[in-house]
Formats: C-alpha cells, sequence, structure tokens
C-alpha cells in the first residue's frame, strides 16, 4: 500500500503545500548547516519551550482518550521523553547560548503559541482522533525534516542535538506508530469526524509554518 492510500497519508496529501513549507523551511538548512544566528535559534527555543507546556498537557489528553493501557503506554513513554531528555535539551541549550531564566521561564505570549493552543487545548472536541490529529503531524514534520538533514554536524551542540533528538530511531518508531494509528481509527471515522481530523491536521502543519516563520520575527 502506497503512503496516498493511507488515511495518514491522504492527512499529509491534504496540506502538501504547507508540509513542504515546513519540511523544507529556511530555518531548517540554516540550521544543519550551522549558519542560524544564535539570536534566531534563541527566539525560537524560547517559543519552542512555551510550547512544550501545551504539549505535555496534549499528550496527557492522548493518554486519557486512548482506547486500551497499550496505546496509553505509548503516549506516557513519550511524556517522559518530553520531560526528561527533552526538557534537559531546553535548559543546556538556554544556557550554552546566555539566554536569561527570566526570558525563557515567563509564559510566551505569541500567536503561533496561542494557535497550537486553540488546537490542541481548545476548539474541536477532545475526542483520540481529534487529539491524535494535532499530535501526530506535529511530529512528523520534526521526523521528516531531520531525517532529510540527519548527515549533516553543525558544530554548536544544541543545532546537532535537535537534529539527533528527532532522527532517534525510538522518535522515529513512536511517530511510525502513531501514523499507523490514525490508518486504523481512520476507517471507522464518519464523514464529518474525518473531516474535523483533517482540519486539524491542515491547521497544525500551517503552524509548524508559521513557528519556524516567528525565528526570524525581530
Amino acid at each position: 500500500m502506497t503512503m496516498i492510500e493511507t488515511f495518514s497519508g491522504q492527512l499529509r496529501a491534504g496540506c502538501a503545500a504547507d508540509w513542504r513549507a515546513a519540511t523544507c523551511h529556511r530555518f531548517v538548512g540554516e540550521l544543519a548547516n550551522d549558519t542560524i544566528s544564535d539570536t534566531d535559534y534563541a527566539r525560537y527555543l524560547i517559543l519552542d519551550y512555551a510550547f512544550l507546556d501545551i504539549l505535555v498537557a496534549h499528550v496527557g489528553q492522548a493518554v486519557t482518550t486512548a482506547p486500551s493501557m497499550l496505546e496509553k503506554r505509548q503516549y506516557a513513554a513519550f511524556l517522559g521523553v518530553l520531560t526528561g531528555d527533552e526538557d534537559d535539551y531546553f535548559l543546556r541549550s538556554f544556557a550554552a547560548m546566555g539566554v536569561a531564566e527570566a526570558d525563557w521561564r515567563q509564559p510566551f505570549d505569541h500567536a503561533v503559541v496561542r494557535g497550537f493552543r486553540e488546537i490542541m487545548l481548545g476548539g474541536a472536541k477532545a475526542t483520540y482522533a481529534n487529539v491524535l490529529a494535532a499530535l501526530l503531524p506535529v511530529e512528523w514534520v520534526y521526523l521528516s525534516w531531520a531525517k532529510s538533514v540527519a548527515d549533516h554536524a553543525p558544530a554548536r551542540f544544541y543545532l546537532k542535538e535537535w537534529i539527533d533528538l528527532h532522527t532517534d530511531p525510538g522518535f522515529e518508531a513512536f511517530v511510525m506508530w502513531m501514523a499507523a494509528e490514525m490508518d486504523r481509527i481512520g476507517p471507522t471515522l464518519a464523514d464529518g469526524e474525518r473531516q474535523v481530523v483533517q482540519d486539524i491536521f491542515n491547521r497544525a502543519v500551517e503552524l509548524e509554518v508559521a513557528f519556524f516563520d516567528a525565528a526570524y520575527d525581530a
């Protein structure tokens, strides 16, 4: 079965232009080539750290709405990564770039963060399908762009480790498992429910483009 014949593949095809814009963004190239400025990367990380709080709460919703303990364990394990290795990465990176604690601890009120808060913690009813529709594209975009530059080794550790975190075999396995979950539940959804899932997926990918754009907001 080709990707376009799977439900997850159809979701990706439904936002193909934004998918390309996110995975081929200027940010990706500058990160991989070690040319992004610390100012721009710090701005991105501060935004992403604000998003991490939202993401952790959203994965908590996945644990709650998942249909069985088998699925709940997958999301619970990912929560451990987010609150462990990934949180540690942020703190070490902020320290290395000299970002003041007050700058990364305070809530960051940016339109793109508000957009993710809306699709992950508000808006559509928190069904398992809708929760997965927001989580899958966010992580899949990162897996896709990171794999495309996996052979790059930027000198600054916080750039290289950001690639490494998102090409880790465990992370890839989790993303592909989520795609398979979407393929499994897709046929069980009514037409209206499938459209809601597509709309959430589309919006998440659109916000990923905006997130990378925001790294360059002076």
